[in-house]
């Protein structure tokens, strides 16, 4: 499938210690909420299942895992649950977990998502343990990140395109912005890409968050534990939320950080990105300004100029890179906007764009490539894929007509996102799928009480702005923790005692801070 893609907003995990995830439900006056524990099957002979665990590096399927696996510290091991919960007696998907055990008196699992969707809480879990393992929730729990439905170890996996088509630029652009989908034809065969890669079309639409939150029910039983406590990042905050308000009597404690906003549609989400995303950049041209060698220049007014002048003739003649692939406009923008992720990363970025300005393109590549799951060995990690089929039984499907006017929306909001080529009418990229998406409406109602949550928020982030963690907190009745900075996920990342302090204490002892309460990274 060639296309050309317009980078944005990057919606995954992959950048140390940031959570680049991003999501959001499609609110529908006429829709319904997800299904509740009352309406579920008899899943007492997967509640029941016993675990084996065994060693991590038979998992691995990026180069990346293969190093992080091959640790004693953690076990691995798959759980059994229906391929369709509408048929718990068909067949049969198989979840992928890793597990650092608690060094101390345990109180039971606490159970990761790092976002996406498409993040693997696998690979999160063991990049995260040496933060992690010294901390008390290292002490008290067992930390526990399972690959999700189309993710990495487990199956069923979607893998639509091969390496060597992500390498040319023909897969899915691993973005939030439309896919350049020209007719039916090519949306026929996308559907069909991916179905024969998740192993036929059941199996594609059965990986939607319904889905997963099912299994993430089933995982708590399976572990042990007669409620769950569960971290979860971005678009995690979106899973952990669903589950709350389907399964509440199942919740222990609910830590959701980087909170999407339920109140918007994935479209006007997607514009909300856009609008954070040239905030960050404008934060790191005024920054840049006030050196004599800033590659944007030393006029602000005039960064978005100086930023184009150098990105948009990649279009036509990418930059070199050592490894001979090249630096393409797309792999650059995406690049930059993976650092815009968070102010620490700008350095990095502003050094990536200097390098371009004297022609070379390994810098910016490699931030693409982390952002990708590339791996040296030319594989590519399961994200963008994932995130994408996830999504097409999540969202509602756009018009072309719809797809341009989101391109254009997103053009205004973010001027860096503009790569001066017309805008185009596309068809949707679900436009083929074997079925609708599994739901309509927002993703949670308030309609549910559910047990004390505690929603942390970043005042500056640009993935997932501050306004989604005030309306999470408050539909669902929980407490926000509102953190002064400029990045995307705060948490438990051992950048701010304050953030942690309050998140520690309210995983393990269930306290929570007061209202209004700050932090700042």
């Amino acid at each position: 499938m060639q296309r050309r893609s317009i980078p944005m907003a990057l919606a995954a995990v992959g950048l140390p210690l940031l959570l680049v995830a991003t999501a959001c439900g499609q609110p529908d006056p006429a829709g319904e909420p997800e299904a509740t524990a009352s309406s579920a099957p008899d899943l007492t002979q997967f509640h029941d299942q016993q675990l084996t665990f065994e060693p991590c590096a038979p998992y691995a399927t990026t180069a990346a895992d293969e190093a992080l696996f091959a640790n004693d510290r953690f076990d691995c091991a798959r759980m059994q649950v229906p391929l369709d919960y509408d048929d718990p007696d068909g067949p049969r998907a198989e979840i992928a977990l890793l597990r650092m055990k608690a060094k101390g008196e345990r109180i039971g699992s606490l159970v990761v998502n790092p976002g996406g969707p498409g993040g693997s809480g696998m690979s999160h879990t063991a990049t995260m343990a040496p933060t992690w393992d010294p901390m008390a929730i290292g002490e008290r729990f067992d930390i526990v990140g399972f690959d999700p439905r189309g993710v990495g170890a487990t199956t069923p996996r979607v893998d639509c395109f091969t390496n060597a088509e992500d390498d040319r630029g023909e897969g899915f652009n691993g973005t939030l912005l439309p896919e350049d989908v020209p007719d039916a034809q090519a949306a026929e065969e996308i559907a069909q890409r991916c179905a024969d890669s998740a192993g036929g079309e059941q199996a594609l639409v059965n990986i939607g968050t319904r889905d997963t939150v099912q299994d993430l029910d089933v995982l708590r039983a399976a572990l042990g534990d007669e409620q769950l406590s569960f971290l979860g990042y971005s678009y995690g905050t979106e899973l952990g939320a669903v589950y709350a308000e389907s399964f509440p009597d199942n919740v222990r404690a609910m830590l959701l950080d980087g909170a999407v906003d339920p109140e918007l549609s994935d479209a006007e989400f997607t514009v909300s990105q856009a609008v954070g995303i040239q905030g960050a950049f404008d934060a790191m041209a005024a920054q840049c300004a006030s050196t004599p060698d800033c590659p944007l220049g030393t006029d602000p007014a005039r960064a978005v100029e100086a930023y184009h002048a150098l990105l948009r003739p990649l279009q036509d003649n990418p930059l070199p890179t050592t490894d001979g692939r090249g630096l393409t406009y797309e792999s650059a923008a995406t690049g930059v906007f993976s650092g815009l992720y968070s102010e620490k990363l700008f350095p990095v970025v502003l050094r990536g764009l200097t390098e371009a300005a004297d022609g070379r393109g390994d810098l910016l590549l490699a931030l693409h490539d982390q952002y990708a799951q590339r791996g040296s060995d030319g594989r590519h990690g399961s994200l963008i894929e994932a995130f994408r089929s996830i999504r097409c039984m999540d969202w509602e499907r756009r018009t072309p007509a719809d797809q341009a006017d989101l391109l254009r929306q997103v053009r205004e909001a973010s001027p860096i996102m503009d790569d001066g080529n017309p805008v185009s009418e596309s068809y949707h990229e679900c436009a083929a799928w074997p079925e609708p998406p599994s739901r309509t409406g927002p993703f949670i109602t308030g309609d549910v009480d559910v047990p004390p949550i505690l929603v942390t928020s970043v005042t500056d982030d640009p993935a997932t702005p501050h306004q989604g963690g005030i309306n999470m907190a408050r539909i669902l009745d929980g407490t926000l923790l509102t953190v002064d900075g400029a990045q995307h996920g705060a948490a438990l990342l051992g950048q701010s005692p304050c953030v942690d302090q309050i998140a520690t204490d309210y995983l393990i002892d269930l306290t929570l801070p007061p209202a209004e309460a700050r932090c700042d990274l």
